[in-house]
């Protein structure tokens, strides 16, 4: 491999500057604080330099402020070495704006479709057309990992889990098959959310955010290092009204981290978290319900006390073995426990439906990094095992529960993967690779059990045009078995106990990314990625007619998954003293999701994710730190149902976005939706909707946050 390069010329420096239920078991905080405490309070010597040297390549990041060494690292391997779209969101950046969900983190990431319809925990996530059915349900096609180890379930759900955007010092966005850094196959592909840790010298901080709809949000993190220990701890707490009926949450947090050098060679790191997030649903309207008082709650929501109790608890362990200057050997296992408390259909006398399950899952990694000569060599193995408990029960609220279904399901998953890139000309490198995967169903309420198998090659090509700019493409495989809970609804057609068939298909890919240099500290930068995918078999889940609230799981016959991403910025600055700058940022996705003579639905439009996206912002930075801009939302119009009868107009947003940032503080406010627009901000999806199906779900109305940061 080229030795690195040196700091690109825009790689910035200092910025210019109804029940709320209780936590039920506060013993487990009790647990987790106790796990990592002797490490909180423990000068290390600075481990061993990463294996890893990137040749100079432009390193794209988004909202960028000041991003660690490591940070960068993980960007210049992962972005700038992959022949597809691949962000990286700083996670120092956040703490200058309102950002409580997946959605408002992801905000500059192209290629994603993040949406929130309610408070904190409750996010609708698209990557590159994931997910475009039952929203708010499954929640599958992307695969999350913290630290490297899995957080999705071993059968690809993310049902009952929200990384809290907060606890992570960045995360790496691989979009679609360009995850199988990661050993991911998935449609969406992946999102690593990477804890900070006292050793790479995250900050003792307190983070204070207040605003609209009875917001209030803090969180304090103090950690240490002594020697060869050192250890972080976080711990937050947030409640909200919201922003209609029977919408409040209240959420308590515990984040840890210890960390043990022990040897020059050797490091490890003990993870501890603990969540308990109690959320109303005020549910869905009819469109005329929406147009009459968007704040309204559904009254099926209120009289049937629907909502979102996930109590979840986390341990991990990551070992790293810098074996020599050429090799690198990784171990990780975790073990995570949910329990959900979901009661989300209330139509008596016919139909209730309350969800009261526990699912834990046990997860492992091995990673073996070796560069020889101009070759760099990934294999990797990723094992999983998913246990789902409980029942789903016909309820009456504050009453009796009847157990209409037992739930006893379990899947397991193992991935291998081997990626090879090799520089075989100047200015040239070939990546190339591949997944097997393994895995395996288990519903014993439907009578289905059986196995997936699947190989899954990927090649590609970069193409260095200058230090800091690059042309990439790729051609690789998409494969994606169901998820437990597709299995439960499936309907695939034949005899009952006929398992679903997984979805697959390719996908090719071009783009270009880098900086350009526009006169003395005046720069743009570029992030653009062309992409079509043909699948056969997608699952997608549609309303079961028979049961209000439920779905019924098919394999449809092809679809087409295409698009344009692209993220463009830059810093420019004016006046003699070049104490002032404007810096514009651009997120455009353009999605083309169709049937593809679908025996039934033709050549439809797939329902949930617009067909233009825009977000952005225009900053004006002062050298004092002072920064204020406008932000714009730009989105298109969605169908509701695979039928293409029902239209969710699409909207423009305004907002204007200001703060501060001194030495060891800074200070922000952040106006949304100025102008009071009344929008849609998700939605479940039909397979007919009729004009007057309750399905909509509005967007924030006009809000205001402000919030502190103090370093000590």
């Amino acid at each position: 491999m080229p030795s690195p390069g040196p700091a690109l010329p825009w790689q910035p420096g200092p910025t210019l500057d109804s029940h709320i239920m209780k936590p039920k078991h506060s013993s487990r905080v009790a647990l987790c604080a106790a796990v990592l405490a002797p490490c909180a309070l423990a000068q290390t010597p600075p481990p061993p330099p990463p294996m890893e040297a990137a040749p100079q390549l432009p390193t794209v990041v988004i909202e960028t402020s000041r991003v660690t060494d490591q940070a960068r690292q993980e960007l210049e391997t992962e972005q700038a070495l992959t022949p597809g779209g691949v962000s990286l969101v700083d996670g120092e950046s956040l703490r200058q704006r309102n950002v409580t969900s997946l959605g408002d983190m992801l905000r500059y990431v192209p290629g994603l479709w993040a949406a929130s319809g309610s408070t904190g925990d409750s996010s609708f996530l698209s990557s590159r057309g994931s997910n475009l059915d039952a929203t708010n349900y499954d929640g599958n096609g992307i695969k999350l990992l913290q630290d490297g180890l899995p957080v999705t379930a071993a059968d690809g759900n993310n049902h009952n889990r929200q990384v809290d955007p907060l606890s992570a010092s960045h995360a790496v966005v691989a979009r679609g098959a360009n995850a199988l850094t990661y050993g991911a196959s998935t449609l969406g592909g992946a999102i690593d959310f990477v804890t900070p840790t006292a050793r790479d010298g995250a900050p003792n901080e307190l983070l204070l955010n207040a605003g609209s709809h009875g917001q209030w949000q803090s969180r304090v993190t103090v950690g240490g290092s002594s020697g060869n220990l050192d250890g972080l701890i976080s711990a937050e707490t947030r409640q909200a009204d919201g922003y209609r009926l029977h919408h409040k949450q209240q959420r308590t947090g515990l984040y840890a981290n210890g960390g043990l050098q022990l040897s020059n060679a050797v490091q490890t790191r003990f993870y501890a978290t603990y969540v308990d997030n109690q959320q109303q649903l005020p549910g869905v309207l009819t469109r005329q319900q929406w147009l009459d008082d968007p704040r309204q709650a559904e009254a099926a929501a209120v009289a049937g006390n629907y909502r979102y109790n996930v109590e979840t608890w986390r341990l991990a362990n990551k070992t790293v073995w810098d074996i020599d200057a050429d090799s690198k050997l990784t171990v990780g296992l975790s073990y995570e426990d949910q329990q959900l408390y979901h009661p989300i259909v209330y139509a008596p006398p016919f139909f209730s439906l309350l969800i009261d399950t526990q699912q834990r899952t046990l997860g492992s990694t091995v990673r073996y990094q070796r560069r020889m000569g101009a070759h760099d060599l990934l294999l990797g193995l990723n094992w999983a095992s998913t246990t789902v408990k409980g029942g789903n029960y016909s309820y009456v609220p504050g009453g009796a529960q009847t157990l209409s279904t037992a739930v006893n399901n379990r899947a397991d998953s193992l991935e291998l993967f081997v990626m090879d890139r090799w520089q075989f000309a100047p200015n040239w490198t070939a990546v190339y690779g591949a997944q097997a995967l393994t895995t395996s169903r288990e519903v014993s309420s439907a009578n289905l059990k059986g196995d997936y198998h699947s190989v899954n090659p990927r090649a590609g090509v970069i193409r260095q045009l200058t230090p800091t700019t690059q042309l990439f493409a790729n051609v690789s495989r998409i494969y994606e078995a169901p998820t437990l809970y597709e299995l439960e609804d499936e309907t695939p057609g034949g005899p009952r106990g006929t398992l679903l068939d997984a979805m697959r298909g390719t996908v090719f890919e071009i783009g270009t990314r880098g900086t350009q240099d526009l006169g003395q500290r005046n720069h743009w930068r570029w992030d653009v990625a062309l992409y079509h995918t043909r699948l056969r078999s997608e699952i997608l889940s549609r309303d079961d007619p028979t049961a209000p609230g439920t779905s019924l799981s098919i394999n449809v016959d092809g679809t087409v998954h295409a698009g344009l991403e692209a993220l463009v910025g830059g810093s420019f600055a004016f006046g003699e003293s070049r104490e002032h700058r404007i810096e514009p940022m651009v997120n455009l996705t353009v999605n083309h999701f169709r049937f593809r003579n679908d025996g039934t639905y033709g050549n439809n439009v797939l329902p949930a994710a617009p067909k233009v996206a825009l977000r952005g912002e225009v900053l004006y930075r002062h050298a004092s730190g002072f920064f204020a801009g406008p932000t714009i939302d730009i989105v298109g119009s969605r169908w509701a149902d695979f039928s293409n009868t029902y239209k969710v107009n699409g909207y423009t947003l305004w907002g204007l976005r200001a703060g501060w940032t001194g030495k060891d503080w800074e200070v922000f406010a952040e106006a949304r939706n100025l102008a009071n627009k009344n929008h849609v901000a998700l939605f479940s999806v039909r397979d007919v909707a009729a004009a007057n199906a309750a399905i909509l779900t509005p967007g924030e109305p006009r809000s205001l946050y402000v919030g502190a940061r103090m370093k000590f």
